[in-house]
């Protein structure tokens, strides 16, 4: 009996590690912008792939850093990280092949990206190369691995063929996420300098963090607007002034941080909002669109 439960319970420490509910509110933009701008000519295969890339591959690779990591202190999507077994470091890495396998019918181009995003997460989490610990590469691993290809799949996913102009809001997608990403650091400062990881909070501090928003979101904002104008015109003016809005808001509250954990919940009400609205932006747009 308390074998079982303690099996069981590294079996629920894991299920929190993949932090699904963060791959869908917070990384579904991309994914769902790609089907958008496509026209979301096959809606079942969007949805399937939806759930593999975002249950499988940014599952796995979520479960992959934390083992590295071994947070004890707040980490995206999770306020209290449980310690991680042995075991689930394999399993992380077969959660991942998994959804290589299933992603293999929608062709090379697909599978490529896919093995990229592998790759990338790779690099950034395991202590022989560790880009996480590095300000540019770690914005370099996030921003493709999560940001432009998430719209690639999405775009790919939903029907259409490979376009390279679809890299233009796909890296727009990428500067978007970005403008948030080093705002999850800086409640994390502490942990990340006593690991030695140099990332862009630890490096830059929180006042350039703010600036990098800035900048990110803006160069994002623009780079998907283009995207619009080429294949969702009706689009193009609507969004811009919904992103200045949201990002006007966003700057204003994220002027207050001061780099401690005790943040960590302003943090994640902000990027929930952040990510939660333009995920909710884009299904709306979806449904006029089609119907």
């Amino acid at each position: 009996m308390t074998k079982n439960r303690f099996w069981l319970r590294e079996c629920l420490h894991f299920c929190l590690h993949l932090r699904w509910h963060y791959q869908v509110l917070i990384l579904s933009g991309g994914f769902l912008l790609g089907g958008l701008l496509s026209g979301l000519r096959t809606p079942a295969d969007f949805l399937y792939h939806f759930l593999v890339i975002h249950l499988l591959l940014f599952g796995g690779a979520t479960v992959y850093n934390s083992y590295w990591d071994r947070d004890e202190g707040p980490i995206g999507g999770l306020r209290n990280p449980p310690p991680l077994a042995s075991w689930t470091h394999p399993a992380s890495l077969a959660l991942q092949f998994g959804g290589l396998v299933l992603s293999i019918p929608m062709g090379w181009i697909y599978l490529l990206f896919y093995l990229l995003s592998m790759l990338l997460f790779w690099l950034y989490s395991h202590p022989a190369y560790r880009w996480k610990g590095h300000p540019m590469l770690s914005l370099v691993a996030i921003g493709v691995s999560t940001g432009t290809n998430s719209l690639v799949f999405g775009y790919l996913a939903a029907g259409s063929p490979w376009d390279p102009l679809i890299l233009v809001p796909a890296t727009g997608v990428a500067f978007v996420m970005l403008s948030l990403y080093p705002i999850s650091q800086v409640y994390q400062r502490r942990e990340d300098e006593a690991r030695g990881d140099r990332t862009f909070a630890v490096v830059f501090g929180t006042q350039a963090v703010l600036r990098f928003f800035l900048a990110s979101y803006v160069a994002g904002v623009i780079l998907v607007a283009i995207g619009f104008m080429i294949w969702q015109p009706w689009l193009a003016i609507v969004f811009p002034a919904v992103a200045v809005v949201a990002g006007g808001v966003t700057l204003w509250y994220l002027r207050s941080l001061r780099g401690d954990r005790s943040e960590y919940g302003n943090v994640m009400r902000v990027k929930y909002t952040m990510s939660l609205l333009f995920v909710l932006f884009l299904l709306a747009a979806m449904v006029i669109h089609h119907f």
